[in-house]
């Protein structure tokens, strides 16, 4: 591996994370916040400090190519330094502890979303816009983003673009790497501008509403009141959002496409029809669940229904009513659409919907082959015969993050969290979810957890937002090592 460039463009990435800090610290200047006008001075320096010895180890050159090694360690290391520094504006402003700093902020990019602050109304407006941006800029992804708006990389670049983007299969709708970033930065952005003026007709005020517009197309969930939608009562609202959030959970670059060759691109792909199934069918058992269990109002029900389904399918966890309340057939199936998750290259989390349809057309394709083992069958998505190199992977996946997800579980308990509450807590962190059941249910936060598993959930929320496999690269003591191999 060469260190050289990986320290170059690791400084690159930190003095990117100085610039997202420049607008909270405007409006901490404007707002004469001073305190939090002083830790995000602090951070920004810190940044340009950490780029400059960086520099002072690497850099690149022009005939610099990123190979997969290089591009592992700047996605892995990338995700984690920005984390690192990410927290200095909750830690030097005194809004939290250097535990619950470091939480805050691997939750904030990694789009969990799950906050251990119990009261975000008393922050100032500049950290609730620093909590809103880490969800945006860590949603479609830093080092996408970067990569849109830095130099091109060289023809290694889509190592690190594999690295970082999500889902079984890494489609490339340009022949360059840097326009195919910059094809999804741009979807994303308008996205983001369409949701923001769109909640702002639904009589959201206008920090209100671009601080909910990033985190919803980012699917983190972060909200600059404690009951999150819930605060605001509005019905409108509700359907706007759920709408929003469902469109989040699409293939961007299915949207790529989709503005190139029409908008029947989008009904035509098989992940996203069988996605709009799925919550289609959650919904409607949820609201036919609180109809009958609950005796609530059919509207009230279906509305419901259709948010929350929505929100955990969608892994952004706004909460509109106390979904912790509802009857055990509810919470199992926003459970369900909470672990599956939305399409692959979207900003949502979980499993992917592309995975499940993999491995249940595998499933199928063994059994045929077991029933006629001389005709030859090939496992297709979208019209197009998937790798088996593919497919395995995408089992390999579903068996990692299970056994990812009961070691959590396990930690939790061990570290004294009841069954049932580890259970729902390590499912809703690996699906960058946020809010779950139990202790950290849909009115509770990160904050009752003991010290020991919060830092634990930082490591998870690092593994479940790179997808794993990049993350546990890094541990593998061959990785440093010079191998051809690699």
């Amino acid at each position: 591996m060469n260190r050289r460039i990986v320290s170059g463009l690791l400084g690159y990435l930190t003095l990117f994370c100085g610039a997202a800090m420049i607008p909270p610290f405007i409006l901490a200047t404007v707002a004469e916040e001073f305190d939090g006008a002083a830790a995000f001075l602090l951070s920004i320096f810190l940044c340009i400090a950490t780029t400059f010895e960086l520099e002072r180890f690497g850099g690149l050159q022009d005939k610099d190519n990123v190979g997969i090694r290089e591009g592992i360690a700047i996605t892995g290391l990338g995700w984690l330094l920005i984390s690192i520094l990410g927290l200095v504006p909750y830690f030097a402003g005194g809004y939290l502890n250097l535990l619950d700093s470091l939480v805050e902020s691997f939750s904030g990019f990694s789009g969990t979303g799950a906050t251990v602050i119990e009261d975000v109304e008393i922050l100032p407006r500049s950290i609730l816009l620093w909590r809103s941006m880490s969800n945006w800029v860590g949603g479609l992804g830093i080092v996408v983003i970067f990569m849109a708006i830095m130099p091109q990389f060289g023809r290694g670049a889509m190592f690190i673009l594999k690295a970082e983007t999500t889902g079984p299969t890494k489609d490339r709708q340009m022949p360059r790497i840097r326009d195919n970033a910059k094809a999804l930065f741009s979807i994303y952005v308008l996205l983001t501008i369409l949701c923001a003026i769109a909640y702002f007709l639904c009589g959201l005020s206008p920090f209100a509403s671009i601080n909910h517009a990033m985190t919803t197309i980012a699917t983190g969930g972060y909200g600059i009141y404690n009951g999150t939608v819930a605060e605001y009562g509005n019905i409108y609202l509700e359907y706007c959002m759920a709408f929003f959030m469902v469109v989040s959970s699409g293939s961007f670059a299915m949207y790529v496409i989709a503005c190139k060759k029409g908008i029947g691109v989008i009904f035509r792909n098989t992940e996203f029809r069988t996605y709009l199934m799925i919550i289609f069918i959650a919904a409607v058992v949820v609201a036919c669940d609180l109809i009958v269990e609950m005796n609530s109002p059919s509207e009230t029900a279906i509305r419901a229904a259709i948010f929350h389904v929505a929100s955990l399918s969608s892994t952004t966890g706004f909460v509109a009513h106390d979904f912790d309340t509802y009857p055990p057939l509810s919470k199992a199936f926003l459970l369900m659409t909470m672990f599956l998750g939305g399409c692959a290259g979207s900003t949502a989390g979980g499993l992917k919907v592309a995975r499940i349809i993999l491995l249940f057309k595998f499933v199928a394709l063994i059994v045929r082959q077991k029933l006629h083992p001389n005709v030859i069958n090939q496992v297709k998505l979208n019209g197009r015969a998937i790798d088996e190199d593919v497919v395995y992977g995408a089992a390999k996946f579903f068996f990692a993050v299970v056994m990812l997800d009961i070691l959590f579980a396990a930690v939790m308990m061990f570290d004294g969290i009841e069954f049932v509450d580890a259970i729902s807590v390590s499912v809703s962190t690996m699906a960058s979810v946020g809010p779950g059941f139990g202790i950290e249910g849909a009115t509770s936060t990160y904050a009752l957890l003991p010290s020991f598993s919060k830092f634990c959930a930082c490591g998870f929320m690092f593994l479940s937002r790179l997808e794993i496999f990049t993350v546990l690269a890094l541990f593998s003591p061959s990785f440093w090592h010079k191998s051809k191999s690699w």
